[in-house]
């Protein structure tokens, strides 16, 4: 049984596709790093400073409960149909 080869010109483009990989690869990483350090990074970092509770999970640390009273109507088909 003879392995085959491929013709060259068949060579050169798989060849190019394993370089591409690479490149995809590392430019995928650049992008996620730019990402964070721009957007990501200083946000998160403003809302630090302006000690912002997003969670509203500050209450919490003294005590409080994370209790939120539920909604107390009734259901009926008018409120059903207005929630779809």
């Amino acid at each position: 049984m003879a392995t085959e080869r491929l013709p060259v010109d068949q060579r050169l483009f798989q060849g190019w596709l394993l370089i591409t990989a690479r490149f995809g690869f590392v430019q995928t990483l650049v992008i996620l790093a730019l990402f964070y350090v721009f957007l990501i990074g200083p946000v998160a970092f403003g809302s630090a400073l302006g000690r912002a509770d997003f969670l509203q999970k500050r209450g919490l640390r003294q005590g409080a409960t994370a209790w939120n009273p539920a909604d107390s109507a009734k259901p009926d088909l008018e409120r059903a149909k207005l929630a779809s």
